[in-house]
């Protein structure tokens, strides 16, 4: 967040504050609007406040109390003692103070050397700062804004145009690239994943060359069987190291969609889930990538967890050059079967998936399997076994016959003859799956669902 995201009000309301400063109350203002902004900041109220309707109480002008006044508070009191001379002492020695430092303002307002050194402050104050605006939003970026705001104003003090925002220099794997992007130096080709729990540093980081090096060393580990566990750390690591740098090209992209694929492979939902979020922002950067793969992978995804209102939502926003991709028509074919109950088109197409649509489609397969089988037990009096593997696409007669004794359902005229040979009775089974339905697949948990 730059001060670019703040509201214009705010802007010309910070300026009208800096322009009123004074030597004399320039260190009580600035605190008291960095306090006054941060509070709207964790507030959320930067939008909403009337900023031209609020007035720091340090730059209200203090009238200089008059000998008058002491006499007549004496006077009311009854007869003159010591107090009264004492508070004529402090009455000429704060005249004599406003004198000095009335004069030390006219000399200091032309003196360009005491500007520079107010610069220097304020850019010393946003260096030690610079590396917080990877991290989440706090008040100290609300500070850091407000050190911008006071650094532009005394460099430039007669163009407000150049007091908000640094200017971009130019890297082109990192949009809104600024001086204060982080570029690491660290040489290490693995890294192990650690959350931060401080401010980055770029010895700590892998630069974008290094970073190259070591997914394709990653890719090679992963063809030679490496453990999941340990790639997943240093998926992890690259892709907060791409993240603090924010690079953000086809090289992000490649990133996470690779590491998105693995996690399908082994079944961790969590990171595919949290590598699908962030494709989803890059591939809106328009950054190129395997856009129709990973958009039929989230239809897919959306049909598990049967969320028909973004479902809906999401497939008519599709482009039609998306909806003629073959995954994508693949994907949008499952719906279509689900939604018509049409069983046997759909475990057609869950042996024809495409890419690794058949990983997401293995997490809700058994649901409409306990579905499919709930009609064909509805519409039959018996069912051979290798009937019902076929039509549901079992890898072998074993497969299907522990999933419909995990059921509950194994109800078979001749339960000794071999699994060839075995007939399920349709009768005692339907009011039985059923139920098993109700309580097994009624309610859809996703891990790491976003």
């Amino acid at each position: 967040m730059s001060s670019e995201n703040w509201p214009p009000a705010l802007k010309e309301w910070v300026a009208r504050c800096l322009g009123q400063m004074t030597d004399s109350n320039r260190e009580e203002a600035s605190a008291e609007l960095r306090k006054v902004i941060s509070d709207s900041f964790m507030d959320k109220t930067l939008w909403t406040t009337d900023w031209n309707g609020v007035q720091l109480q340090s730059l209200i002008p203090k009238p200089a109390p008059s000998l008058n006044t002491f006499n007549g508070l004496k006077r009311k009191h009854g007869g003159f003692d010591s107090t009264a001379s004492t508070s004529n002492k402090k009455t000429k020695k704060e005249k004599s103070y406003n004198n000095k430092t009335s004069s030390h303002n006219s000399v200091d307002l032309n003196d360009q050397a005491a500007l520079n050194r107010r610069a220097a402050r304020f850019q010393r104050e946003h260096e030690l700062e610079r590396q917080k605006q990877n991290g989440a939003p706090s008040v100290a970026l609300a500070h850091r804004q407000f050190a911008h705001l006071s650094i532009s104003r005394s460099n430039t003090p007669s163009s407000s145009s150049s007091w908000f925002g640094d200017e971009p220099e130019g890297d082109p794997n990192v949009p809104n690239w600024d001086k204060h992007t982080i570029v690491g130096t660290s040489q290490e080709v693995f890294k192990d994943y650690l959350r931060l729990t401080s401010d980055p540093k770029p010895e700590q980081i892998r630069p974008y060359t290094v970073l190259q090096r070591t997914l394709e060393a990653l890719k090679k580990r992963w063809r030679e069987k490496a453990n999941y566990n340990w790639i997943c750390s240093q998926f992890k690591s690259l892709r907060q190291d791409l993240t603090v740098q924010r690079i953000k090209n086809e090289f992000t992209v490649n990133v996470y969609e690779i590491h998105a694929r693995m996690a399908l492979e082994v079944g961790d939902m969590v990171e595919y889930n949290q590598c699908q979020a962030m494709l989803r922002n890059l591939y809106d950067l328009g950054i190129q990538g395997k856009m129709a793969e990973f958009t039929a992978y989230r239809i897919l995804m959306l049909l598990h967890g049967r969320n028909r209102s973004d479902l809906n939502l999401y497939v008519g926003q599709l482009t039609p050059s998306l909806k003629s991709d073959p995954s994508v028509k693949h994907a949008l074919g499952v719906q279509r079967a689900l939604a018509m109950g049409n069983y046997h088109s759909l475990f057609d197409l869950y042996m024809n998936a495409p890419n690794m649509g058949a990983y997401i489609m293995d997490h809700f397969i058994d649901r409409e399997r306990c579905r499919a089988l709930i009609i064909m037990t509805k519409a039959y009096r018996a069912l051979p076994l290798a009937f019902m593997q076929n039509e549901l696409a079992f890898d072998g007669l074993p497969e299907a016959r522990k999933f419909i004794t995990d059921h509950n359902a194994a109800h078979f005229t001749n339960p000794n003859d071999p699994e060839a040979k075995l007939i399920l009775d349709c009768k005692p089974v339907a009011a039985v799956l059923n139920q098993i339905f109700e309580e097994k697949y009624r309610k859809v948990q996703i891990k790491g669902a976003v």
